[in-house]
């Protein structure tokens, strides 16, 4: 069925893990009768978590369409993973959707996720809501969340609705908008007397609505001063404009189990929920926001229409790889199930599968939409690991399943590193990898193992030396024969510095070339570790040669010799690599946060208050040697409350142990081999 824009609702489901997000979706979709039971994620039946990944850790690894179709609109629900391992899938939904519900827990309260969802919302402009969950539980409290909500995010924190207690357990609500109370009997909504212990309470929470609803408006704050009541089109109408300039953030709560307040939710989305600002009467435009590698099915191109309408058949340019693209079949899609139609209209969001050269963020259109699409703006990974194959040979099959997974996930990385010869990947922590892995082995059939990446240490001197390096041979006909002195140095470069300084042809200008090859090639691995030799100057000031014996081989090797027996006299040393670290914080856990860089033999550079409040950027110096695991740490210090950027800066002299240690791995790498 085409819906008009105005009957569309594009809703993205955020929050911790654990918050219930899923949950709502499946209890929406089960009482607008769009799903024939209501699934549990601890069973495993939910539609929205249908990846056997998902299923088997009982998470959210993805992001999820759902669409709700009820009382004539639909709501196009968009299920997010908590964990904070997929931010990425957030992003793509964010993009897509025109509104935001942030689920929190009525038992354990506000999380990192939950202000993680709330900030990013209001960085992307999103209006937003909070749905309280689990209201039905034991040791839920209401009011005790509430209040941690109004004091974490501020005044513009409403609630319109608070719940009816009967033995602990929420039984109905009494809707402020109207002063009603209503109950809930088989999931249906009937009206109750408000209970005479509530009275005071529901006067004093009418009275917090009633202030949040003047700020919207210089009609409404006259009205509300003048002690008027507000009509239910000024509430709604409030209400909307609260939303749409972040002044309001509403409350609702509920059970998804017992189905308390999902109809309530539902009649607030159509009502209060604004609709897609897409407009139908502009030349054809969609955004693919996500991309998933299926293997039966190939590429399916998640979309959402920014103007006009998109039918089976249609041409579309896309002007990042200058492309037409035919539209071919055209689905809906709730969870995995797929359903083919023949045209969408504006605001609509649908999957199109087969598209050749159309990746995620990018826009197709036809004519001049005049629109732009949405900015995806993906989290930088920040845990690598070397992936190793099982059996020999399958190096090629690796790198094809990564590349086909990098289509649908923009939040890893991977490279073949020539220096260390491993195969890196890099994603968001260690879930993010594991499951990765996994997909690689059910998807594409390769079996891999993980190991830390080897650290990429260089190696230098810090003296001056000159080395004489004779290569002489005699094995019967033509011998060989080769001799230089070379003056080694230090110097403020990467790469070898070669220089020539001999007075009369005691090395003849034909064979330096062959000096400086073999100089070169013996400077890839240095004498104390194997790494590559950096900031080293050779001057060729001396040698001599035979006339029939010296060749460019015999200087290669003279050179060679003066290197490695030059640079044991030279002050060798190995050097490690230092990133710079950036960390934003809580104020709260600056003091852990610190100890544990300096335990990481780190150096603080400097401590500044960061853009959100109550946040502190930490910047340091540390070796990239001790970051391995910081990723995963610094999450587990701060409940996930903490980020982190850190990127190389330099090379410098690595502590005599640190050195010693770098160098018994060698050895012992070399005697394995």
């Amino acid at each position: 069925m085409k819906y008009p824009v105005e009957k569309i609702r594009n809703i993205c489901l955020l929050g911790h893990k654990g918050s219930g997000k899923t949950s709502l979706a499946e209890a929406l979709l089960f009482y607008a009768k769009c799903a024939d039971r209501l699934g549990k994620v601890s069973e495993g039946t939910t539609v929205c978590d249908f990846d056997p990944e998902e299923i088997k850790r009982k998470i959210s690894i993805s992001s999820t369409v759902a669409p709700v179709e009820w009382n004539g609109y639909k709501i196009n629900l968009i299920d997010t993973p908590g964990y904070f391992d997929f931010e990425g899938e957030a992003v793509q939904a964010m993009a897509a959707a025109d509104f935001g519900i942030i689920t929190v827990s009525s038992k354990s309260g506000i999380h990192a996720g939950t202000e993680i969802a709330y900030k990013k919302c209001e960085k992307n402009g999103l209006p937003k809501m909070f749905f309280m969950t689990k209201t039905d539980e034991d040791n839920a409290d209401f009011y005790k969340i509430f209040s941690d909500l109004k004091a974490t995010f501020g005044k513009k924190i409403c609630t319109i609705d608070l719940p009816i207690y009967k033995d602990g357990k929420t039984v109905g609500f009494v809707d402020l908008r109207d002063k009603k109370g209503k109950k809930f009997e088989n999931g249906k909504e009937i009206s109750v007397p408000i209970p005479d212990d509530m009275q005071d309470k529901v006067e004093e929470f009418i009275e917090t609505f009633k202030e949040a609803l003047a700020e919207t408006s210089e009609e409404m704050m006259e009205k509300y001063f003048s002690g008027e009541e507000f009509t239910p089109e000024e509430i709604q109408n409030g209400l909307l404009a609260g939303m749409r300039d972040g002044s309001i953030c509403p409350v609702i709560s509920g059970s998804a189990f017992e189905l308390i307040g999902i109809e309530p939710l539902l009649r607030f989305i159509i009502n209060y929920v604004p609709h897609s600002a897409a407009d139908p009467a502009k030349p054809s435009s969609m955004f693919v926001f996500k991309t998933v590698a299926d293997p039966f099915v190939g590429k399916m191109s998640y979309f959402k229409i920014l103007s006009g309408s998109i039918k089976q058949g249609d041409i579309l340019h896309n002007a990042k790889t200058d492309a037409n693209e035919k539209m071919g079949h055209i689905f809906t899609i709730r969870g995995k199930k797929q359903t083919e139609t023949d045209e969408l209209s504006a605001g609509d969001i649908g999957v199109i599968t087969k598209l050749q050269n159309t990746n995620t963020g990018d826009l197709l259109s036809a004519g001049n939409p005049d629109v732009t699409p949405p900015a995806l703006v993906y989290p930088k990974p920040c845990l690598s690991m070397a992936i190793l194959p099982k059996a020999k040979g399958d190096e090629e099959k690796i790198s094809q399943g990564l590349q086909r997974l990098a289509e649908e996930d923009r939040t890893f990385t991977y490279e073949n590193n020539p220096e260390t010869h491993e195969q890196v990947i890099s994603g968001l922590g260690d879930t993010h990898i594991d499951i990765l892995v996994n997909k690689l082995k059910t998807k594409f059939g390769v079996d891999v193992d993980l190991k830390a990446p080897k650290v990429a240490y260089r190696e230098a001197i810090r003296k001056k030396v000159t080395q004489r390096g004779k290569h002489k041979k005699q094995s019967g006909g033509h011998g060989q024969y080769g001799d230089v002195l070379i003056e080694f140095e230090p110097y403020d470069g990467e790469e070898l510095l070669f220089e020539e300084k001999i007075f009369g042809g005691s090395v003849p200008k034909n064979f330096h070339p062959a000096v400086e090859k073999g100089l070169r090639e013996c400077a890839k691995k240095g004498i104390q570790a194997g790494y590559p030799v950096v900031g080293l100057k050779a001057t060729l000031i001396d040698g001599s040669y035979h006339d029939v014996d010296s060749s460019e081989m015999s200087f290669k090797m003279a050179a060679s010799i003066a290197f490695k027996e030059g640079l044991k006299l030279a002050n060798p040393t190995i050097l490690e690599p230092i990133g710079t670290l950036k960390v934003e914080i809580p104020d709260s856990l600056m003091g852990d946060v610190i100890g544990d860089i300096n335990k990481r033999r780190g150096q603080i550079m400097g401590m500044n208050p960061a853009e959100d409040h109550g946040i502190q950027e930490v910047t340091a110096e540390v070796p990239m040697s001790e970051m391995a695991t910081y990723a995963t740490d610094l999450r587990s210090m701060t409940r996930g409350r903490g980020s982190f950027v850190l990127e190389f800066a330099r090379y410098q002299d690595a502590p005599a142990n640190v050195a010693q240690q770098v160098i018994a791995e060698s050895q012992k790498n070399k005697e394995e081999e």
